[in-house]
């Protein structure tokens, strides 16, 4: 001990054991940086190593790596020194019981192993690829054909393009949902950054918020859970390809490598690095091959000169589109080139890729619960109600002919079967089936006899799992965000009204804009919408705060309406510490409409504006900034929805509303300085494009909202319908505008607003419980009074109260 302490020296040991003689060493720590850290490890303290050393080196000798340890800290290792050796008597005659150091033997003159083709038989046709490790997203494990044993397939990615991410995605699938070991060595992230990447993508928990240490409750319980999970990381200092080559012949039972990352630019601190890494490659490549077991690399270059260089058997290049939301992956092989390509949609904010959803419009958490519910439909498992098999036989039919109302009209019936479910059998099949039905909010425990092991699909012991509240998807209603891929209109929405209409919407919004001095350009050509500033525009870019105070407990529930139809609602409930009281619902008259009164936008090009220093108040269009830190939990951050989908290096894209109240924030001391702007497209500022619009809106309000009946839905009809052709997604609707910018624009005013009322109430001591899309609010008030912020009314700017129960469904605008 006092050589490997003080010189690092090893020391190899010889014993007799069952006629043989066996070999090991005791060797420094860092031979085994697995076992740094003694988990999963068998450790001893050194006065009972001493004790029992004998049988440690038997032990040790057999595979099993024993772990010496001084007071709390592991000094050294007690290791295989190679193959059993001959146990032929007259060697074992003279070997000593411990304590011998003798030198290696030396295996010159021994034939090489060779196989047959029969050999290969009963991998190829069971094993792999069919049983090998995976990454989780459906269209990618479809082209890779899963990782194979023996063979190095290197992940290339540019810097922020998310090839580490790729990586975990592959660690998590392994280790997470199939319960098999992995080791995880990391050059670039730490384990801390590993833990937390994991736990986002795991529980949709925000990154950043993470980064922070601030955890929920569930958050907090689901990582002790990751305790038990089969990943080991080792992010020792000195990390290189030969100590992870060492680290691997003693993991028993190890189903894949992950290195992360193979940096090209060369740096003094990390190994794997610079010229080194065409020779760890070729290490990385021969423990495959040796082993037989999968590594997976990822390097921060998809340079074709330096990926040459490298000796991978597959390679996946990641790409950046033009699109933000999708990256382009090529899948090539050595020897037979690009074998095929697929796009991965990024999910920054939840550090993790997923599934772009297919062209028939089913999201891939539908097309994941069909794929779950295969082995119980099928009859290949049993252990689960026939009500709930029922269930899942009809999502399985459903989502393979694409009928998303049959999907909506199936869900609750399905939850409400999953429900009675107390524990998911069968531990990989029920995991997965549990873990599928996750994102609808079924409170389905995976917890059953033998299946304590697959803990990161587990949720909390007996706990339920609900969909969060005013999350934005009523999962009972859509399967996905309607305004993200669709625009709600039908064809003919795009023509005028007829003579005579009730109110005339698309004609009175064409009169307004084509009245404006500006000479505002309101189509944006075709051949032009690939590129400039409009790829970067998405509906995210609204801002609508989808919160609910962190700690109300907020539930989806069944629901029936009056006409019969099956929707889900939602049920507040709040803590004691609130006191009592009631639910006070705020309904906002008008919010898009009243928005148009003002709203900041450039009317014309939006040209380059790069960089700035300060924001310019003469101008108006979209802006990349940092997202900054908004500390408070009694109110949802100012950008809303906006920071769920940021770039890798935390920044999102705005619209001006939000920069006017980041920078009202600042001058009232809300927010400490002014976020960065890191790149703009912008245009000459103006707010009064659309007012002529909201006046004649708002007086016909006034005169309908009295009549009501169908005048005034009518009314409502058409003011919605003008509203969205300001941004038609559907190539065939010949609308008369195409200007993402001002419909985005549009809705961040309308996201402000609602978000800054709500904000003076609660600086004047209202507790705020939820607030939701543009219009919605919900305050704990104990006297049954709306927030004097609001005024109660039926016109523009004025709001409608509702006051309910805690625990009672709420309701959700009109039926």
């Amino acid at each position: 001990m006092k050589r490997v302490e003080d010189d690092g020296q090893t020391t190899l040991i010889q014993k007799r054991h069952e006629g043989a003689l066996v070999m090991v060493e005791l060797a420094p720590i860092d031979r085994l940086p697995a076992a740094r850290q003694a988990e999963g490890l068998p450790s001893y303290v050194l006065s009972t190593a001493q004790k029992d050393f004998g049988d440690l080196v038997v032990r040790a000798a057999l595979g099993q790596p024993q772990v010496l340890v001084r007071n709390t800290t592991p000094v050294a290792v007690l290791l295989p020194a190679g193959p059993l050796p001959s146990s032929d008597p007259t060697v074992a005659a003279g070997a000593k019981d411990t304590g011998d150091a003798v030198s290696s033997s030396d295996s010159a003159g021994m034939p090489r192993r060779l196989a047959t083709l029969g050999d290969a038989i009963g991998p190829a046709l069971t094993s792999a690829p069919a049983g090998g490790p995976a990454f989780g997203l459906r269209a990618l494990d479809n082209a890779v054909g899963r990782l194979q044993a023996g063979r190095l397939t290197l992940v290339a990615a540019p810097p922020s393009v998310g090839g580490s991410l790729l990586g975990l995605a592959a660690a998590r699938k392994t280790a997470l949902r199939d319960g098999r070991r992995v080791l995880y060595a990391a050059s670039g992230p730490n384990r801390d950054d590993i833990f937390r990447r994991i736990l986002s993508a795991e529980t949709n928990g925000d990154y950043p918020r993470l980064k922070q240490g601030r955890l929920t409750a569930s958050e907090q319980e689901f990582a002790q859970q990751l305790g038990q999970v089969p990943l080991s990381i080792d992010d020792g200092s000195d990390l290189t390809a030969e100590a992870i080559a060492e680290t691997v012949p003693y993991m028993e039972d190890l189903a894949l490598v992950v290195v992360d990352r193979l940096q090209a630019a060369h740096s003094a601190r990390l190994p794997l690095s610079g010229d080194r890494l065409p020779g760890a490659s070729q290490v990385l490549a021969s423990l495959a091959r040796s082993l037989h077991v999968p590594v997976l690399a990822v390097v921060d270059s998809s340079d074709p000169a330096l990926l040459s260089l490298l000796d991978a058997d597959a390679l996946l290049t990641l790409t950046p589109t033009e699109d933000p939301s999708r990256v382009h992956v090529t899948i090539s092989e050595r020897d037979f080139g690009v074998l095929g390509s697929v796009h991965l949609q990024p999910d920054l904010l939840h550090a993790r890729f997923v599934d772009v959803p297919d062209s028939s419009g089913t999201n891939p958490a539908a097309i994941e619960l069909a794929d779950a519910a295969l082995p119980y439909t099928s009859g290949g498992h049993r252990g689960i109600p026939s009500a709930l098999t029922h269930e899942l036989a009809a999502w399985r039919t459903a989502v393979a002919r694409g009928e998303q109302e049959a999907l909506k009209e199936i869900l609750p019936s399905l939850l409400q079967a999953a429900a009675a479910v107390s524990a998911m059998p069968d531990p990989h099949q029920g995991h997965r089936l549990a873990a599928a039905l996750r994102p609808y909010g079924a409170p389905v425990s995976t917890e059953a006899a033998g299946t304590t092991g697959n803990a990161g699909q587990a949720t909390a012991a007996g706990a339920a799992v609900q969909a969060p509240a005013f999350s934005g998807q009523i999962q009972a209603d859509v399967t996905q965000d309607e305004e993200d891929d669709e625009d709600g209109l039908a064809p003919g929405d795009e023509e005028d009204e007829p003579e005579g209409h009730v109110f005339p919407a698309l004609k009175i919004l064409k009169d307004a804009v084509g009245r404006s001095k500006m000479h505002p350009i309101r189509v944006i050509r075709k051949e032009e919408r690939d590129s400039g500033p409009w790829p970067l525009i998405t509906e995210h870019m609204d801002g609508e705060p989808r919160w609910v105070h962190p700690d109300v407990t907020a539930t989806r529930v069944p629901h029936i309406r009056a006409n019969g139809k099956r929707v889900r609602r939602d049920q507040l409930d709040v803590p004691d510490s609130f006191g009592q009281g009631v639910l006070c619902l705020i309904d906002r008259n008008g919010s898009f409409p009243s928005a148009c009164s003002a709203v900041p936008l450039a009317p014309n090009k939006l040209l380059h504006t790069g960089p700035l220093d300060t924001y310019d108040k003469a101008e108006a269009g979209i802006y990349l900034i940092d997202i900054p830190e908004w500390t408070r939990t009694d109110m949802p951050h100012p950008l809303g929805r906006i920071i769920d989908r940021p770039d890798e290096d935390g920044r999102v894209w705005v619209t001006t509303p939000h920069i006017k109240q980041l920078d009202k924030l600042v001058r009232d001391n809300h927010l400490s300085a002014m976020p960065a702007i890191h790149d703009s497209w912008t245009g000459k500022y103006n707010e009064s494009l659309f007012k002529p619009f909201y006046e004649a809106t708002r007086k016909a309000r006034t005169e309908l909202v009295q009549a009501g009946g169908d005048p005034y839905k009518a009314y409502k009809t058409r003011l919605s319908i003008a509203l969205r052709l300001l941004w038609p997604k559907r190539p065939a609707q010949r609308s008369p505008f195409w200007r993402p910018d001002w419909r985005m624009s549009m809705v961040a005013e309308a996201s402000v607003r609602h978000w800054t009322v709500a904000f003076k109430a609660v600086q004047e001591g209202h507790t705020l419980v939820a607030l939701r899309n543009v219009d919605a609010a919900v305050f704990w008030t104990p006297d049954s009074t709306a927030p004097a912020t609001y005024r109660i009314g039926t016109g523009f700017g004025e709001v409608k109260a509702k006051f309910v129960q805690a625990g009672e469904i709420i309701p959700e605008g009109d039926d």
